[in-house]
């Protein structure tokens, strides 16, 4: 796909401030769930989860800026977007449910050290992932987070007679509509900003449907500011060990992010790129924990906007960071963009999220064809999608495996991994002209081959003689 803009391209300043409200209105409501469910979770009054929100954009803004822009060795100056990750949703409930707010920012604040720690052997770690297996972890990026997708068309919980309900569903289905027909029929920066005019289209549509509840916008303060050490901070070793293993977790899919953005950007990330990534990453944590905000991590559904606009300044996603940042100091600004209605982020979630899974497709095509390959990609897509279609397959597991082993996307990435060190590479990038899913199982018959072989010629041979 050509780019509309190169990543150290800037756009004019109209067209940046559009391209960057995209990217924002796709990102807050995520940005916000997860302090929203764990301060409701643990039972904090409703101003102090307005303050956990309000700190989570904020943090998320000035960390986007950093990732974006760079400062020094921090920063990977792709455009990427961060925010509070559904990684550490369950963790941060259980820790907060036992010692409340203190005790999950010690832990958090502890456990970013392990990314920051990380990230000075992200040349060794680059090795691990070759374009084999980093299109399995971008493709499974892309089709394990469908199922937020599908929660927000719902916009319910599960067996709620009102879940994805007719005019939900009409909802999401006419905001992708919206997105693929821009894309299709318009060109420029106009195809460019296919993602928020889909969004823009829904939201008018849903206020008739009376799908558009302005409550919280008409609640919010005007103004408020984030306060450092709001909860101080209490050091668990058990909640610290937990905190750890998420943030295992965030390295494995923080690469994968990474890597994804690089193909859509048309830049190739190398280990020093994903050191800084990943500096930011933990650094933006330590810097939330501080902040009385949740840790974060970089937001897949972005990488796929990038995708389907065409657009890789990393100026424009900078200018998202500050529009964060903005929603964080003037709440009201940040009350109007979760006022879109979940349906509508939804449908147009079902394109981001594909695109994300296309582009771990592009990468998997780059990789020989071969049957050792293609076990490699078997076995490590099922594993992903394994535990996230039936989570009960770890029921039995200790707690502390079920907590890394819950996310398919950590399941896939370490099973393709461990694959790929240990069977044995073939002699050739190639060995095997077609491969076929009986192929990939049953070992040629070398013998039985070369007798074919045998014959074809000493067909040739008496044709020759005629």
């Amino acid at each position: 796909m050509q780019l509309l803009y190169q990543v150290n391209e800037q756009p004019p300043k109209g067209v940046t401030f559009f391209l960057a409200l995209q990217h924002m209105l796709a990102s807050i409501g995520g940005i916000v769930a997860v302090p929203l469910i764990v301060g409701g979770a643990i039972g904090l009054p409703e101003p102090d989860i307005v303050t956990l929100i309000s700190a989570a954009l904020f943090v998320s803004g000035l960390a986007t800026i950093v990732q974006c822009l760079g400062f020094g060795p921090v920063g990977i100056r792709l455009p990427v977007v961060m925010g509070a990750s559904f990684a550490f949703l369950g963790p941060l409930i259980a820790i907060g449910q036992t010692g409340g707010m203190s005790t999950i920012l010690g832990a958090a604040f502890v456990g970013s050290f392990f990314v920051v720690l990380a990230s000075f052997y992200m040349d060794q770690i680059r090795k691990l992932f070759p374009n084999l297996v980093s299109g399995v972890v971008v493709t499974l990026i892309g089709l394990t987070i469908l199922p937020v997708a599908m929660n927000w068309i719902g916009d319910a919980p599960a067996g709620d007679p009102s879940f994805a309900s007719l005019p939900k569903v009409f909802l999401a289905a006419a905001s992708l509509a919206v997105v693929i027909g821009v894309s299709v029929f318009c060109k420029g920066a106009i195809a460019a900003s296919a993602i928020v005019i889909g969004l823009a289209a829904g939201y008018i549509m849903a206020i008739p449907l009376g799908m558009v509840d302005l409550t919280q916008l008409y609640e919010a303060n005007w103004v408020a500011a984030p306060e450092p050490f709001k909860y101080g901070m209490t050091f668990s070793l058990p909640a610290i060990i937990s905190m750890t293993l998420v943030y295992l977790v965030v390295v494995a899919e923080a690469t994968g992010d990474f890597m994804a953005l690089g193909s859509n950007c048309h830049v190739r990330v190398s280990g020093k790129d994903l050191k800084r990534g990943l500096l930011g990453d933990g650094l933006g944590s330590t810097f939330g924990a501080m902040f009385s905000a949740m840790p974060v991590a970089s937001f897949s559904q972005n990488v796929g906007i990038v995708g389907i606009s065409g657009v890789a300044s990393r100026y424009v996603v900078a200018l998202t960071g500050c529009l964060l940042v903005a929603g964080g100091l003037f709440p009201k600004l940040a009350a109007l963009a979760v006022t879109v209605p979940k349906p509508v982020l939804g449908g147009v979630g079902f394109v981001m999220f594909g695109m994300i899974a296309y582009a771990g497709i592009r990468m998997l095509l780059k990789a020989a064809d071969s049957r050792r390959n293609a076990l490699v990609v078997c076995v490590g897509l099922a594993s992903g999608m394994a535990v996230t279609l039936e989570p009960n397959l770890l029921q039995h597991f200790p707690d502390s495996l079920k907590t890394v082993f819950h996310s398919g996307i950590t399941t896939g990435t370490l099973a393709t991994i461990v694959l790929n060190q240990l069977l044995p590479k073939s002699k050739k990038s190639t060995d095997d002209a077609k491969v076929t899913a009986k192929s990939i199982l049953i070992k040629p018959d070398k013998r039985a081959a070369q007798l074919v072989a045998a014959k074809a010629r000493r067909a040739e041979q008496l044709a020759a003689s005629k």
